[in-house]
């Protein structure tokens, strides 16, 4: 079967990879964003698919717009089958929706209808859900709104983040692909239109990341798992005179009196804890702007904390 497939982020690299090593399709081009500028240094850099497509002598094309009428005329002489999309970063044109006899897959990370959007993986674990999954949809010219194929579940764990949850979902949702399409081409398995309702993960933006350090510990302790690995939890606090940013990527929840959040109430040997709202929490590893990660004890041997900058904004919510 000929499969085109459309993905940008790393989140498709498992999918293209399980479709590429499986001999009853053929996968005739990947699609993917143009490259743009990343990492600290802000070099222009491909795409996590480009580099596995081109690792395979695979086509690459990277059009700006995706409706744009001569990329379609491209894709037409393609001869797809099937198209396979997994996070590409742009709504496709119902053209380009109708061009494969059998459609266009869509695997994404959540249980829809809920958490349509850019970031499902990060605001399950912002709302404390106890589990989130992937689902194949056949994709319409909506936001995630296309009928639902199949879907699996996973319990979120206490301990995931972002980095690790995405993993899971990416791994499961490409054996769920494989899994999902002979049924479907074979129309043993129907696409059934999504419930009614539902919930929108927006975009997450670096300025979510900043703690509120009058919410519930709970609460900022997810924050801090759903932000790492990006966009991170950060908060300022006071070294040796001077305001300093200082991401934290791993903190506990512990018991407390009441207190003035923000407040630091004890700094020893097992770290650095600072009241919230209700409760406290225990920093355990932090990473001081222009340096690398690091323990909470390697961090307080170096630097002389005074105080915690509480932050007046409240704190990000999914729509």
């Amino acid at each position: 079967m000929r499969v085109l497939f459309f993905g940008t982020a790393e989140l498709a690299c498992a999918s293209l990879e399980a479709l590429a090593n499986t001999p009853e399709f053929e996968v005739v081009a990947v699609i993917t964003q143009p490259d743009k500028p990343r990492g600290r240094d802000l070099q222009v850099q491909p795409s996590a698919p480009k580099s596995a497509a081109l690792k395979r002598n695979i086509p690459v094309l990277q059009p700006l717009k995706a409706r744009d009428e001569s990329f379609l005329d491209e894709l037409r002489s393609l001869n797809p089958e099937l198209i396979v999309v997994v996070a590409y970063g742009q709504i496709l044109p119902q053209a380009l929706l109708d061009l494969p006899r059998h459609g266009c897959l869509n695997v994404h990370t959540s249980l829809l209808p809920k958490y349509r959007g850019a970031a499902p993986i990060q605001w399950a674990i912002l709302n404390g859900d106890p589990q989130t999954g992937v689902t194949i949809m056949r994709m319409d010219a909506g936001l995630d709104t296309g009928p639902i194929i199949s879907q699996r579940a996973t319990g979120i764990l206490p301990e995931d983040t972002s980095q690790t949850l995405h993993d899971r979902l990416a791994k499961m949702g490409a054996e769920l692909l494989l899994q999902t399409i002979p049924p479907y081409i074979h129309r043993q398995l129907r696409p059934v239109p999504q419930p009614e309702g539902g919930s929108y993960a927006r975009k997450i933006e670096k300025s979510d990341g900043l703690i509120d350090w009058s919410e519930p510990a709970e609460v900022i302790s997810r924050k801090i798992r759903a932000f790492n690995p990006w966009p991170s939890a950060f908060t300022f606090l006071q070294i040796s005179g001077q305001e300093r940013r200082v991401k934290i990527w791993a903190a506990a929840v512990q018991p407390s009196p009441p207190a003035m959040p923000g407040a630091i109430l004890r700094i020893d040997r097992e770290g650095l804890l600072i009241a919230c709202g209700t409760r406290a929490l225990l920093l355990q590893q932090v990473q001081p702007e222009g340096r690398k990660r690091m323990s909470i004890q390697d961090f307080l041997a170096g630097h002389s904390v005074t105080s915690v900058s509480a932050a007046a904004r409240p704190a990000a919510r999914s729509k």
